[in-house]
């Protein structure tokens, strides 16, 4: 079943990431309200979804319990930003990554909203006590990342400010599992938050192996796509010790020294010169030419694996044992 009238959600920014959102709540049943400064791009962004959502359903993976048609009648574009905040329950903010265009944008809703909204970013990195600093309304403020793609994978981080009300975490948590997304709790602000700081530590690494002639760069990604990412995919890096031997205090008992020694042989942070990121560039270009054709297909075939992979995902649910 659809929403009800008051459930209505709103996007400001019709790019990727937000046709992406207006797609995830429409699946939820939720009527979507998509913003944007120019009617082209809305009436762009529109069709596009139009587009993605009827091929999800012809190969049968379209979220959610109703028909790409009857998604589709829930979003709708809209050109001013006083009439898409009215009704608004969440507002899901998603203009490029530049903070001072982000602190215009939420200084313009803070002026209109009303007490009871959520006012959302999804910043990959931007730090909420920078976003939101100032607002009135700073208590309903938080970052909800997504992943991209998020229609396809589904972790959300929500980060609040210092002084974001936690019922407003709450009801952000309760509204990205409506949608079927899987909402983590940052618990206090960090930089890159909790997926970025994780992925530039292995993209660090990784970088220094390929640039000291330790792997070549097609050999390290295969170290992820058929090593490490086949557990990773399913486990975490903390049950993965946990199951590498009898229980995490048995796992650090045999291996935290080895562990500590090689920890202590990383460098520093590298300085991605030019000279290893045109060694880098030509080893991904065998694989994936960068124009605009080849990236394009490339990312297409991502998208579907990683939906055969969540259906597989879907079907394996975890075993509970307590």
């Amino acid at each position: 079943m659809a929403a009800p009238k008051g459930d209505q959600v709103l996007i400001v920014g019709s790019g990727l990431i937000g046709r992406s959102w207006a797609m995830l709540f429409a699946s939820g049943g939720l009527q979507v309200k998509l913003y944007d400064i120019e009617q082209q791009q809305i009436a762009s962004a529109l069709e596009n979804v139009r587009k993605e959502m009827k091929l999800l359903e012809q190969s049968g993976s379209l979220k959610g319990s109703l028909s790409a048609d009857e998604q589709l009648s829930l979003i709708r574009g809209c050109s001013s930003i006083q009439e898409a905040v009215e009704g608004a329950v969440h507002i899901q903010e998603c203009v490029p990554e530049n903070l001072e265009l982000k602190k215009k944008i939420f200084a313009q809703l803070d002026r209109i909203v009303d007490d009871r909204v959520v006012i959302s970013s999804s910043s990959s990195c931007l730090l909420p006590s920078k976003l939101f600093s100032g607002l009135v309304h700073v208590k309903q403020c938080l970052v909800a990342h997504p992943v991209n793609p998020p229609y396809y994978v589904p972790l959300v981080e929500l980060v609040p400010h210092p002084e974001t009300a936690p019922e407003m975490v709450d009801r952000t948590y309760a509204l990205m599992q409506k949608i079927g997304q899987s909402p983590v709790r940052v618990l206090k602000e960090v930089d890159g938050f909790a997926l970025n700081r994780l992925q530039y530590s292995v993209i660090a690494e990784a970088w220094r192996l390929v640039e000291e002639g330790i792997v070549s760069a097609n050999d390290l990604d295969l170290v992820m796509s058929d090593g490490l990412g086949l557990r990773y995919a399913f486990i975490g890096p903390l049950e993965t010790m946990h199951l590498n031997a009898e229980g995490m205090i048995s796992y650090c008992d045999r291996y935290s020294e080895g562990m500590k020694r090689v920890l202590k042989t990383f460098g520093p942070t590298p300085e991605f010169s030019e000279a290893t990121v045109k060694k880098v560039h030509q080893a991904m270009c065998m694989r994936v030419p960068d124009d605009p054709e080849h990236l394009a297909a490339r990312r297409k075939w991502r998208d579907q694996c990683l939906m055969r992979l969540a259906k597989l995902k879907s079907e394996l649910q975890p075993q509970k044992f307590l």
